[in-house]
Order: structure tokens, then C-alpha cells, then sequence
């Protein structure tokens, strides 16, 4: 994708995730979300969903990132969201990092109360079945990164009622 420092580790399930990540979401509780971090066209703004999505915890940063439909990666202070997003000739805008977001600006300054996975379990199966969100939950509201079928997507409020919420404890 040309972005520095971006080596996404993909991983499948809810299992797989909270054991490789648990613990480090957990521990982000108690600290202020500073800024996030998204790929958009210089040209109009739009948002590239397929780039990770950057959050910002005193320094800590998390970089989520899906992919197909059910390939979730967690990263931790490796992309450089300051350096030149590279190789898109392939398209005719420009992409760059942009450190704002309105559905994230509400966050900007909170201190985290929570994190927890999401995974999506419907009454019937359906093409999202099983993929997991990364929500982060604060005193004023809540926000999720969660797979909006081979991307990102960004949803806030109180999580659908067909998300089962796996808490990670400190």
C-alpha cells in the first residue's frame, strides 16, 4: 500500500485476535485518546477504507487494518503516519495521512475507559458472520474500527445488537 512502516499480520476469530492483542487493548484503559490517523484523497477528502485506521493513546499507537472478509491486523507504533503515502499510480488522486476525522474528533482528549472485540453473530448466517471490531469505549460514547466487508469502517454509538462483546480485562 506504500505506507512506512505498514506490515499488517492478519489474523482469523475472535480467539486468535484477543490472544495475540488482548492483553495490549486491555492495557490502553486509563489512557487519553490523542489523535487518529486516516488515508484520504488530497483532491476531495475521501476517505481510502482500505488503509488502516491509526488511534492514538498518549503516544501508543494502534493501527487497525481489515481485510476480506474476516482478516483483521493489529499493529502497534510501526506505521509513520508523517511520511508520504507511495506506489498509487495506479490511481488518479492523491492519497496522504490526515489526522482528522469527524466521528473520531469527539474522542480526541478522552480518557479510554475500555477497549473490547466485537464479533458479529447474527440470529442467521451471513456474509459479515464472525468478523470482529475493535471498539474502544469512553465515558461520553463509544466508537468501533469493525470490517465493513474488505474494509474499514467506522461506526460510533452503541454497537448493534447482533455484535457479541468480548471484554478484555487489565
Amino acid at each position: 500500500m506504500g505506507i512506512s512502516g505498514f506490515e499488517p499480520v492478519f489474523l482469523v476469530g475472535i480467539e486468535a485476535v484477543r490472544e495475540e492483542h488482548g492483553a495490549r487493548l486491555a492495557a490502553l484503559g486509563g489512557r487519553r485518546l490523542t489523535g487518529c490517523s486516516l488515508v484520504r484523497f488530497v483532491e476531495d477528502g475521501g476517505w481510502f477504507a482500505d488503509c488502516p485506521v491509526v488511534v492514538d493513546f498518549d503516544g501508543v499507537r494502534v493501527e487497525i487494518c481489515h481485510r476480506k472478509f474476516d482478516e483483521l491486523s493489529i499493529g502497534w507504533n510501526t506505521i509513520d503516519t508523517t511520511a508520504q503515502v507511495t506506489g498509487w499510480q495506479w490511481v488518479e488522486s492523491t492519497p496522504a495521512w490526515s489526522g482528522t476525522d469527524a466521528r473520531l474528533e469527539p474522542f480526541v482528549g478522552q480518557i479510554l475507559r475500555d477497549a473490547s472485540l466485537l464479533e458479529w453473530r447474527p440470529s442467521g448466517r451471513d456474509l459479515a458472520y464472525a468478523t470482529i471490531a475493535v471498539e474502544f469505549a469512553f465515558d461520553t460514547g463509544r466508537f468501533r474500527v469493525a470490517n465493513g466487508l474488505d474494509e474499514n469502517s467506522i461506526e460510533v454509538g452503541k454497537a448493534h445488537t447482533d455484535y457479541v462483546r468480548h471484554r478484555l480485562a487489565r
